[in-house]
């Protein structure tokens, strides 16, 4: 267990939300930020009915100020841009050697810029992005993969130990946010296969539950599949992680990939699946729901 803290966190969405409260359960005083104000009122009533020292603040520099550690969990490129750099962003407002902490899946450009920007000011920066969805941030077991320097990893692991099951330090300054990028390629692959599966499985008039039961002990098993495969046969698609954000993710993926010269043929497909899902309105629907553009079919 880690000293105590005083920590700014920013951003109190599905997933920064439990995060931050994670950070109070484990004794650290939180100063909070979040962009709408009723989202950041209910956060902290909760909060305080636990008993835990937060508090919510005005601007993301007043979150940052005199903090010890400042953690952000925004939606993209541009939502960390201003939180960060923009009018009262955390950045100017931190003092000289403590650190930035980024879990926003952003571009690996944009998290080695905040890293520049980090540096100048005499901050240190990691960029953090997470995996495991809105249960691992609620059950504290998420996976995070970091960038930036040893010193800088070493200085956050403890704290990040309140809501990680796993952390591993990848490399410089973004390579946490690649290493996001192929997270998000293997999920958005996986799902592809699964959908069709399923569809196969249903069509062909099989138990459904015998059916997983037979196939998820082999090598075909993965977190989709014991997580997703009974929610997807039944079309339910109520969960934590929206296509919306898959393509967000997606798309830094394949322009980072076009950037190294790769060629990323199952993972544009796969993206304009989504796009298809999107079409239809279902873009605040879980990534489970790919599914739903496959008709059931099934032997007349």
């Amino acid at each position: 267990m880690t000293s105590t803290m005083t920590l700014g966190f920013i951003g109190l969405g599905v997933m920064g939300g439990p995060m931050a409260g994670h950070l109070a359960a484990a004794g650290h005083t939180v100063k909070a930020y979040n962009r709408t104000i009723r989202r950041a009122d209910a956060w902290l009533a909760e909060q305080q009915s636990k008993g835990h020292e937060v508090s919510i603040t005005a601007t993301p520099a007043l979150a940052a100020r005199d903090a010890d550690i400042v953690f952000a969990c925004v939606g993209n490129d541009e939502d960390l841009h201003e939180i960060a750099l923009g009018e009262n962003g955390a950045l100017d407002a931190m003092t000289a050697g403590t650190l930035f902490v980024d879990h926003t899946t952003i571009s690996a450009k944009k998290a080695r810029e905040i890293d520049q920007q980090a540096r100048q000011r005499g901050l240190q920066a990691v960029d953090a992005p997470v995996s495991g969805g809105q249960a691992g941030a609620e059950n504290g077991a998420l996976a995070i993969m970091c960038g930036g320097t040893q010193e800088a990893v070493d200085c956050a692991r403890p704290v990040m130990d309140s809501y990680a099951s796993r952390i591993v330090h990848v490399g410089d300054a973004g390579a946490g946010q690649t290493a996001k990028m192929a997270n998000q390629m293997c999920i958005a692959g996986v799902l592809g296969g699964l959908s069709e599966a399923i569809r196969l499985a249903s069509a062909a008039g099989l138990d459904m539950d015998k059916t997983y039961e037979a196939i998820s002990g082999g090598a075909a098993q993965s977190w989709q599949m014991n997580n997703r495969w009974p929610t997807m046969a039944a079309d339910e698609f109520d969960f934590g992680f929206a296509i919306d954000w898959m393509r967000k993710d997606l798309g830094y993926a394949l322009e980072e990939a076009r950037q190294l010269g790769l060629s990323t043929p199952v993972t544009a497909l796969v993206d304009q699946f989504y796009a298809e899902v999107q079409g239809t309105g279902g873009g605040r629907m879980d990534t489970s729901a790919l599914i739903s553009r496959l008709p059931k079919g099934g032997r007349t």
